[in-house]
């Protein structure tokens, strides 16, 4: 009932920023919670950034001070900024959209490398 759509990854360097866009779509009303997770090669699919319908935010520790998540509600869009990147940060990051159901929705991912 939902789609979503990312955006916005890239190649960067340390200490550089990054936003990545979710656009979502569909049964917007359903939404409980809107969430970024990231995967490296050889790692579980971790939660990164989260942001509940009522607009309370949690993140992972490592990314605490330097990602913030963010939406646009006329826009249907949840944004992931990253600042200050480190190597560790490098992974494909998804969107996910947890309905009240708890359904889950996933987008199809965006690359993030941060290399020098």
């Amino acid at each position: 009932q939902v789609q979503l759509v990312e955006s916005g990854g890239g190649l960067v360097q340390p200490g550089g920023s990054l936003r990545l866009s979710c656009a979502a779509s569909g049964s917007i009303f359903s939404l409980n919670a809107t969430g970024w997770y990231r995967q490296a090669p050889g790692k579980q699919r971790e939660l990164v950034a989260a942001i509940t319908r009522s607009g309370r935010t949690n993140y992972a520790d490592s990314v605490k001070g330097r990602f913030t998540i963010s939406r646009d509600n006329a826009k249907n869009t949840v944004y992931l900024q990253m600042n200050s990147l480190k190597p560790e940060d490098t992974a494909v990051y998804y969107c996910n959209a947890l309905m009240y159901s708890r359904v889950n929705y996933w987008g199809q991912g965006t690359k993030v490398t941060v290399s020098s």
